[in-house]
């Protein structure tokens, strides 16, 4: 019985020893490791673009729906020199079609709260569907 109570102590000892790390910091049991490469915009765009941005409700690559294509937004930046980033700020002008300003607008308060990050990596996403 001496035996069992020592060995459980002893094992609970070492079990203790061999959990801790040096420095005390914490291990993030079940939790991915963080990348150490940066995620590119285009990807993170697309995340933001599909999911809190909502934008694909009305914009899709390659067709119009409610909002022009991404092809055609992308190629009307490109050519007038625009800033993307800029018109979802609500600071310049709707350039690709001014007549859907109207439906965009409220959508305007959205990516207004947006960060300069987030607007940029959506402005990187459009261009990548750029053809």
């Amino acid at each position: 019985m001496k035996k069992a109570v020592l060995l459980s102590i002893l094992s609970a000892g070492l079990l203790s020893v061999v959990s801790c790390k040096k420095g005390g910091s914490e291990e993030s049991f079940g939790k991915p490791e963080p990348s150490t490469e940066a995620q590119k915009p285009e990807v993170l765009g697309a995340a933001i673009f599909a999911g809190k941005g909502a934008c694909v409700a009305c914009h899709k690559p390659d067709v119009k729906l409610v909002g022009p294509s991404l092809q055609d937004i992308a190629k009307i930046y490109k050519e007038k020199n625009g800033s993307i980033v800029g018109f979802l700020k609500g600071e310049n002008e709707p350039i690709v079609d001014p007549t859907q300003y109207a439906v965009m607008k409220p959508n305007l308060v959205l990516t207004k709260s947006f960060s300069d990050e987030e607007l940029k990596a959506l402005e990187a996403y459009v261009y990548s569907n750029l053809k």
